[in-house]
């Protein structure tokens, strides 16, 4: 593990960032969170603001200044935060590029200047926009299929640019449907799992965008932790300068995904197996199928994930069932 390390994690109060914030302090290392709270909430890094490594600064990446603020003396970059979701994307697409481009530039730039040895940013399976091929593998991808997927593409370009133009050590990691603790049920653009969770818990029907047989590759958020330290850990100059599937290598259906729910939370509350979900409309943007390739992971990082998508989902429910009480 590297310890003893001083480390930046933007969106370090989000879902993903925070369960890295906790892993890089137990692991010894000084940690810096920078986080705006637009998504992000206190509660998830409430526990570590006495911890005497840690540090937060409450600003955005739209900012510069903060972006070079928060990277002085910083020697490792994990880049998370982002405005996520397709469906805020196809709505307000400037606010989407702001963040997702230029805020991702501004780290770039002052992660250069500060001198930092390696940026490893958020990537999406979204970049795989219309490519129909499965599992999708890092080299084939397809058209964008909506703004958000636009910006994440353009981050693996820029970050290709500053690791053959400046000597930046990049790693990109493409998140496939990432799940787990502290990620919101209640934002206006929650994911689906800890969607279709809260309304189970509440004895009502998830609401299933097309006829449920749409596939994701659901992936645990231990799974993503160890990837982004395997991230960090490398030395293998092999493994640099390159994007990687973050994923369970697993097919589910959103119909499947939600057989599941019902069996794990139905041993607390029966009721919750009988409870049908409503089929709607088709979101824009979203695309049918995400299955990855895992190989390259596999290959070069060492990367095997820790839990399938069940054990998963069974960690998850745990997680939900204690804050729903």
């Amino acid at each position: 593990m590297v310890r003893d390390k001083t480390i930046l994690v933007t969106g370090g109060a989000g879902f993903i960032g925070s369960n890295l914030v906790e892993e890089l302090l137990a692991s010894g290392n000084r940690v810096v969170c920078l986080d705006n709270f637009s998504t992000g909430k206190q509660e998830n890094i409430q526990s570590y603001l006495s911890h005497p490594y840690f540090s937060l600064i409450e600003g955005d990446i739209r900012d510069f200044e903060t972006c070079r603020k928060a990277t002085e003396g910083t020697e490792y970059v994990f880049h998370q935060a982002a405005l996520g979701s397709v469906p805020r994307s196809v709505k307000d697409p400037v606010t989407t590029n702001e963040v997702n481009v230029s805020g991702f530039l501004n780290m770039l730039v002052a992660a250069r200047d500060a001198k930092v040895k390696r940026f490893i940013y958020a990537a999406s399976s979204s970049t795989y926009g219309d490519s129909e091929s499965l599992p999708k593998v890092e080299e084939v991808i397809g058209r964008p299929l909506s703004p958000y997927a636009v910006t994440k593409y353009v981050n693996e370009l820029y970050a290709g640019v500053f690791a053959r133009t400046y000597g930046l050590e990049c790693i990109g990691l493409r998140y496939f449907n990432v799940f787990g603790r502290r990620q919101d049920p209640d934002s206006a653009y929650a994911a689906v799992i800890p969607l279709f969770v809260k309304k189970l818990i509440n004895n009502e029907s998830p609401v299933i965008n097309g006829d449920g047989e749409y596939s994701r590759d659901f992936t645990y958020i231990d799974n993503v932790i160890w990837m982004n330290l395997l991230a960090l850990e490398t030395e293998n100059p092999d493994t640099l300068n390159q994007v990687y599937n973050t994923a369970c290598g697993e097919q589910t259906t959103l119909n499947q995904l939600v057989a599941y729910l019902k069996e794990y939370l139905g041993e607390s509350d029966p009721i919750i197996r009988h409870i049908e979900p409503i089929y709607g409309p088709n979101r824009p943007g979203d695309i049918p199928h995400s299955l990855a390739n895992i190989d390259k992971a596999k290959r070069l990082l060492g990367y095997s994930p820790l839990y399938n998508v069940r054990d998963g989902l069974k960690e998850a429910v745990k997680w939900y069932r204690e804050r729903f009480r």
